[in-house]
């Protein structure tokens, strides 16, 4: 009770009150910033934040208006999930319209329209093959469950000694114990926990770049591994043409058909994780799209809710479904508190139904262009490693780590928003972001490189 407004609680003890009175006058006169320096702790930061977060009053569209009453253009889509922008009355009516009938319910047991139909609109769109949905909480417990149906075929089909996972260096699949072990055990920001988490098997980044030249010695390595491994192997997990936050990088869609057709030379399951790359983002509306291959389990997060609410999903295959049934449990042994919630689910479905509604391939393919143009200039600029557009992404690759807070003051004050990390300045802004927008957070991203 202590520090929090009460409102609406009905009868409430009075010294409960008296301590509340006393607490709220304690905190008046602080600033925002100061009660959330003393008492939240920010992600991959210190506790408290070594830099100050920016105070965000509200967002509409692609901007968000901050505390002193000036506007920024986030080019980030808030984590690269908010691809309609903010209050899009499409999807605002949805979360409304289902907060009239209901907010939440529990899953175990129970159905509802939300859900069944997100599901099947889910299998409609997604790759071929993939017919059976499991909606969790976030992208990080989508790839928990995906690692889950895994281990859970592989005892179902009598190859218990399936328990490690093949993937590549570089990548990025989320937080937790079971995500944190397929992450890049060297550069990633994992590393610290090796000790503790499960010994999984890697390959080089995948290679060559994603218009370039694609042999087999790009996936030599990758083959000898899956090859000498095969009867300890439950599954491949890998992040479709676009490794994510382990490092902004895009790879051949070749490499990923030599995966794909690997994975079925040895009978090992693939497991595509789309958090990132789904729902358009790379130009294709999934990264697997890029290759033409379907993967046996799917992860998507992120952009599924248009960044309403947390919400993921696991597709996979009738045949991951029966062996995950075989299995002594006889059942998936997951089974989140939120999952299915019909708010999430109502917002998701009109996220995409709102995407397919549009042209956002030329949407993206517009954004695609402003970036190779506006961002041309920072290749010739000193400490630029690289730089390289796909779909909505943007990158510009330093030779050294960027000093963070010196450079989102540099783009905050032309009127961007970005989140650099280690030595990668991106963006990936809304799809509705107009050209004169994207065109700005281009112009900021060249000035804060120069600066750098």
């Amino acid at each position: 009770m202590r520090g929090l407004t009460v409102i609406g609680l009905g009868f409430v003890e009075p010294r409960f009150l008296a301590e509340v009175s006393v607490e709220t006058e304690c905190v008046t006169g602080k600033s925002l910033l100061e009660r959330d320096r003393q008492r939240v702790w920010h992600p991959y930061a210190p506790m408290p934040a070594a830099n100050d977060p920016i105070v965000v009053t509200s967002a509409r569209g692609v901007r968000l208006t901050l505390s002193d009453g000036s506007e920024v253009i986030d080019g980030m889509s808030s984590w690269w999930a908010a691809i309609h922008g903010y209050r899009h009355p499409v999807l605002d009516e949805a979360v409304r319209g289902q907060l009239g009938d209901m907010a939440h319910v529990m899953f175990g047991g129970v159905t509802h329209h939300p859900a069944v139909e997100l599901a099947e609109t889910l299998v409609d769109i997604a790759p071929g093959g993939l017919e059976h949905v499991f909606l969790a909480d976030s992208g990080s417990v989508s790839v928990e469950v995906a690692i889950k149906m895994a281990l859970q075929f592989a005892r179902g089909v009598g190859r218990p000694a399936r328990r490690r996972l093949l993937t590549v260096r570089g990548g990025y699949h989320g937080d937790t114990l079971g995500c944190m072990s397929v992450c890049d055990p060297v550069n990633g920001m994992h590393s610290m926990f090796t000790g503790m988490l499960p010994e999984q098997l890697f390959a080089p980044v995948p290679s060559p770049g994603f218009a370039e030249q694609f042999d087999g010695s790009h996936i030599a390595e990758f083959a000898g591994l899956l090859a000498a491994h095969t009867d300890e192997i439950a599954a491949v997990i890998i992040e479709p043409v676009v490794q994510g936050a382990g490092g902004m990088r895009f790879y051949s869609p070749d490499y990923l058909r030599a995966v794909r057709r690997l994975c079925d030379e040895h009978e090992v399951p693939l497991i595509a994780d789309e958090i990132a790359t789904g729902f358009g983002r790379s130009g294709e509306l999934f990264g697997c799209d890029h290759a033409g291959v379907s993967p046996d389990i799917m992860c998507v997060g992120k952009a599924l809710t248009g960044g309403y609410l947390t919400m993921a999903a696991v597709l996979c295959t009738p045949e991951i479904s029966q062996g995950v049934n075989a299995a002594e449990s006889g059942a998936l042994m997951h089974g989140p508190t939120y999952m299915g919630n019909p708010l999430a689910a109502a917002v998701s479905l009109a996220s995409i139904k709102l995407l397919l509604s549009r042209d956002w391939r030329s949407e993206v393919r517009r954004i695609e262009s402003e970036l190779a143009a506006g961002l041309a200039p920072a290749a010739s600029l000193r400490g630029v490693r690289d730089v390289r557009v796909l779909g909505a992404i943007g990158v510009v690759e330093m030779e050294r780590p960027i000093r963070v807070a010196r450079t989102q003051a540099a783009l905050i004050e032309r009127g961007v928003w970005l989140r650099p990390f280690g030595r990668l300045l991106y963006t990936m802004p809304p799809y509705v972001s107009s050209l004169s927008d994207i065109r700005t957070i281009a112009s900021a991203m060249v000035d804060a490189t120069r600066q750098h």
